[in-house]
């Protein structure tokens, strides 16, 4: 194959016959190569300075996460109080610095290694013509390990953000029972009981509407007022007509309702979890204004739940 120097038309056969497309011919013998010549180091400062900046990148992002994760400290502090230096203060900033960079690790990390890769077999075709080849290495090296390294870093964090997550699912389930744990706290502080159904809490005032939109999300019937009897004075003994131990006891009456003296200081409510449906495991429990996970929950002791609904023989 032959190259005419003049119009550059590639051609089979010897140039001093003429080239095939512009009629050229040579006018001598072509010109020795030189005895020594300089190898190329271009495509090895191409590898290591792109290897240079993706670890660059990554390293100033780490630091801009840990500065932003270190408190807020006076200006003519040293660097050493304003940058914590232990060892898994910079792994948490890794960890924040891998989720920002990874929409563009992704795209850059399959160019940057596709070509380094391609730039790296052809300089190890002829060795001789490159000079700076172990810098290619390394420059490769790093152009490949920064992204595993982000990899490996997301996926440390990822069993933790999805438990953030379900907290967060969690989270969204509770002002409800906020709400109406509220919503007892008023009535008790104005009644000086709690309700013995939910539905009474249409004593308050609702202004805003919130208990009235909480208490949609409730069944009146998962409301489980209780009552702690050594709290009871004794001399109020008497007006309780065996109401609390008829419910103890076997369903024999045809009336166990509470009488007038018994005031009901506990509660419980069961509330949906994330999922919204009952009767499964992230189901939570509002216990006395405070909201817990029904799996975690413990029966109280010293209080007796009574039944507020009566019953027909």
């Amino acid at each position: 194959m032959t190259i005419c120097p003049c119009c550059g038309f590639k051609f089979e056969g010897a140039l001093s016959l003429g080239c095939a497309s512009c009629g050229a011919r040579s006018v001598g013998e072509p010109l020795p190569k030189p005895e020594h010549q300089l190898p190329y180091y271009g495509r090895s400062l191409l590898l290591a300075v792109t290897g240079s900046l993706m670890v660059l990148v990554f390293l100033t992002q780490t630091i801009i996460a840990l500065v932003q994760r270190s408190p807020r400290v006076a200006p003519t502090l040293a660097l050493s109080s304003v940058l914590p230096l232990d060892f898994w203060s910079w792994v948490a900033a890794g960890e924040t610095a891998a989720w920002r960079l990874k929409w563009i690790a992704i795209p850059v990390t399959t160019i940057v290694l596709w070509g380094s890769l391609k730039i790296y077999r052809s300089m190890l075709t002829s060795p001789a013509r490159f000079c700076g080849l172990g810098y290619a290495k390394s420059g490769l090296a790093a152009s490949a390990l920064v992204p595993l390294l982000i990899a490996v870093l997301i996926c440390v964090t990822v069993p933790e953000r999805l438990r953030h997550r379900q907290d967060g699912l969690q989270a969204a389930s509770k002002p409800v029972g906020y709400r109406v744990a509220r919503a007892l706290l008023e009535y008790k502080a104005r009644y000086g009981t709690l309700p013995a159904e939910l539905k009474n809490l249409d004593r308050l005032p609702d202004p805003d509407g919130s208990i009235a939109a909480a208490l949609i999300y409730l069944e009146d019937s998962s409301y489980k007022p209780s009552a702690d009897l050594a709290a009871l004075p004794k001399q109020k003994s008497r007006t309780l007509r065996g109401a609390v131990i008829r419910n103890a006891s076997l369903d024999t009456a045809t009336d166990d309702s509470p009488g007038e003296g018994l005031s009901f200081t506990n509660y419980d409510l069961p509330l949906p979890g994330a999922d919204k449906l009952m009767g499964t495991e992230d189901d939570l429990i509002v216990r006395d204004g405070v909201i817990i996970k029904a799996s975690e929950s413990v029966r109280r002791p010293g209080t007796t739940t009574v039944s507020t609904k009566s019953t027909k023989p």
